[in-house]
């Protein structure tokens, strides 16, 4: 897709930015245990909301892949919606339940990542970018997990 590996300004700065409220939600809920079952869904809310951002982002690449079979498109376009739905039943499970089903699915989402970037259907830089927002999230919806 596109040769350079360097991250563009504004995917480091709002992707790290994105990782904020992982990691200030994780603290509160170890820091607060008074509040912490709202500190904890508000973590698996957001956790939700950024796994269906990253399967949209799986939609947006199979519409740019034209050199694709529609076959192929139409698989990477079902694939797509899996994390929304992911995310939709981890918010309807009990928040520890919950916080483990979205931190898997970000993780199958990286290794899906990976198999795209193998077959360069991704910007170089994207994994670049990716793999440790991937790790924060996915390293912070565990450790509330295991807390609770």
């Amino acid at each position: 897709m596109h040769a350079s590996s360097t991250i563009p300004a504004p995917a480091r700065w709002l992707g790290f930015g994105g990782l904020i409220p992982f990691i200030v939600l994780a603290a509160a809920t170890l820091a607060d245990s008074a509040n912490a079952a709202m500190w904890s869904f508000a973590l698996l809310a957001y956790g939700a909301v950024i796994l269906s951002f990253v399967g949209a982002l799986h939609w947006g690449f199979a519409t740019l892949l034209q050199s694709h079979s529609d076959a192929y498109r139409g698989r990477l376009m079902a694939w797509s919606v899996v994390p929304a739905l992911g995310a939709w039943v981890a918010l309807l499970l009990p928040v520890r339940a919950g916080l483990l089903v979205v931190a898997a699915l970000l993780a199958v989402h990286q290794l899906a990542d990976m198999l795209m970037a193998r077959h360069r259907e991704l910007p170089a830089w994207y994994l670049h970018l990716r793999t440790p927002l991937s790790f924060g999230a996915v390293a912070s919806l565990v450790i509330v997990a295991g807390f609770l």
